[in-house]
């Protein structure tokens, strides 16, 4: 139970996101990866929180060496994954 508090002390706080245009809540960044978070949550969230301490805490450590080893993507795949995941996120809202 402890562990699942952790996990979601954050997950309701809101910002705008870069690459949607849109608001987003910290929940959606934690995964918008699939099983990684999305590859700019750090510089997204810094300033509102110790956020690559809080992700470091709840992430094993394969998980967290393949988010700190992801390659950049191209923009197209990047269009393409945000286009499925803003789909995904409409669906689950409703």
């Amino acid at each position: 139970m402890q562990r699942a508090h952790i996990m979601n002390r954050y997950d309701a706080l809101e910002l705008r996101c870069p690459r949607l245009g849109g608001e987003v809540r910290f929940s959606y960044c934690r995964k918008e990866g699939g099983n990684l978070p999305c590859a700019r949550i750090i510089a997204c969230w810094q300033t509102f929180f110790p956020v690559a301490e809080y992700l470091q805490g709840t992430m094993d450590k394969e998980s967290w060496d393949a988010f700190v080893g992801q390659a950049p993507k191209d923009k197209i795949t990047t269009l393409m994954e945000l286009i499925e995941a803003a789909k995904k996120h409409t669906e689950e809202d409703q």
